[in-house]
């Protein structure tokens, strides 16, 4: 039998479809669409977490009006939708994991973390209960059959590309979801949805962490953990005792404004010790970063991990969602993978993500990627040898 357009090998008529909708215009899109298609669609939103006002605001996402919004559009295109109550595990696996990484340091990403688990596990988990052939979403990532899998590529729109976001979906994960925006712009889609009528063709894009209000981390912060103020030192990277902190939660490598010690020259905050209460500071150029150790890594490549690390495999990798892919090698030493950069990159810190690709530009492979556990930086390795360089609390040295 001749493959559908989801490349399952069935026909539309008899696929059934769960789509996460989401609220927003791509997902009630990929719904309209593939209604259109003849598939049967079924319509399935979380209610992630209990926004209050800031459900409301320009920029939310997963609660108040777009669980209305998503409800609408079923009902325009006339397929059945429900709702589903992941508060608690929205809770448990994305917020407190969120707060958790950032008391101890790091600069952690919920967008991942919630498609690793609450979207890509849990949600997957119901629809193949409910008998789907696929679960569709409406993130702007390419999945093409490759061989006896599929495989994930980058967007045809790269100002869109959301791949950074989904590096850590599984090889049977990827195999069962499918993206039906990889091949279309986001001005495509919106005149989709105007094509369509759907209230949503003009809404905004949902932009900050979706349970934070006002961009404002560190209310979340502290409200979950009271005791992540906790005061401590702001430490030149030679050494030297410039001032205070409230907590070091209030803190991100590669910082500039907002470090409250003024001393005539620009700095920037160079590391985090959440055990000692320490920030370190230091010139712009104590920034760059040539190194990393990666933990938790999900590896989408043909070879196996551990030999396309030992072959040191030349590759492409993103550090920050917002940069470019840019040349690396990944390698193997004392057993542990390690990243090394060709070119440096500046703000890298633990806790996010190091997202692998074969090559750059549209249609370029994911091979997975990692979080970075340390980073290591020639520049504070050269210049300030005599001060023990450390990069997140619990590694005493860097890589």
């Amino acid at each position: 039998m001749m493959l559908n357009s989801l490349d399952i090998s069935k026909p539309a008529a008899d696929t059934r479809v769960v789509v996460a909708m989401s609220g927003g215009v791509d997902s009630s899109v990929v719904a309209a669409i593939l209604q259109a298609q003849g598939y049967e669609v079924i319509g399935i939103t979380l209610q992630l977490y209990d926004g209050g006002a800031s459900a409301r605001r320009a920029g939310a996402c997963c609660a108040g009006q777009d669980i209305n919004d998503a409800r609408r559009t079923a009902e325009i295109i006339g397929i059945p939708h429900y709702v589903l109550d992941y508060e608690d595990k929205f809770r448990e696996q994305v917020i407190n994991p969120f707060a958790e990484s950032y008391m101890a340091g790091e600069t952690p990403i919920p967008c991942v973390a919630c498609n690793q688990t609450v979207k890509f596990k849990d949600l997957l988990a119901t629809a193949i209960d409910l008998g789907a052939d696929a679960l569709a979403t409406g993130h702007y990532i390419e999945s093409r059959a490759n061989g006896a899998h599929r495989s994930l590529y980058r967007p045809i729109d790269l100002a869109r590309d959301q791949s950074y976001f989904l590096y850590a979906t599984t090889q049977a994960q990827v195999d069962f979801l499918r993206f039906p925006l990889g091949k279309l712009t986001k001005p495509e889609t919106r005149a989709i949805a105007e094509q369509y009528g759907l209230g949503v063709a003009a809404k905004p894009d949902s932009q900050d962490i979706c349970f934070v209000a006002n961009g404002r981390y560190t209310d979340v912060i502290q409200k979950l953990r009271p005791n992540a103020g906790e005061p401590g030192d702001i430490v030149h990277i030679d050494g030297r005792v410039l001032g205070r902190h409230d907590g070091v939660v209030g803190f991100t490598i590669g910082q500039r404004k907002g470090i409250g010690i003024a001393t005539g020259e620009p700095l920037y905050v160079i590391s985090i010790n959440a055990r000692e209460k320490t920030v370190t500071v230091g010139p712009r150029e104590c920034l760059s970063t040539n190194r990393l150790a990666l933990r938790e890594i999900n590896w989408l490549g043909q070879m196996p991990l551990g030999e396309a690390a030992r072959n040191r495999t030349e590759l492409m990798v993103k550090v920050r969602s917002t940069r470019p892919p840019a040349p690396a090698v990944l390698m193997e030493q004392d057993g542990e993978i390690l990243i090394e950069l060709l070119e440096g990159e500046e703000g890298v810190s633990p806790g996010q993500a190091c997202v692998f690709y074969a090559a750059d530009g549209a249609g370029a492979m994911v091979l997975g990627g990692g979080v970075i556990a340390r980073t290591h930086r020639a520049v504070v390795d050269n210049v300030y040898q005599h001060r023990p360089f450390q990069t997140n609390p619990g590694s005493p040295e860097t890589v």
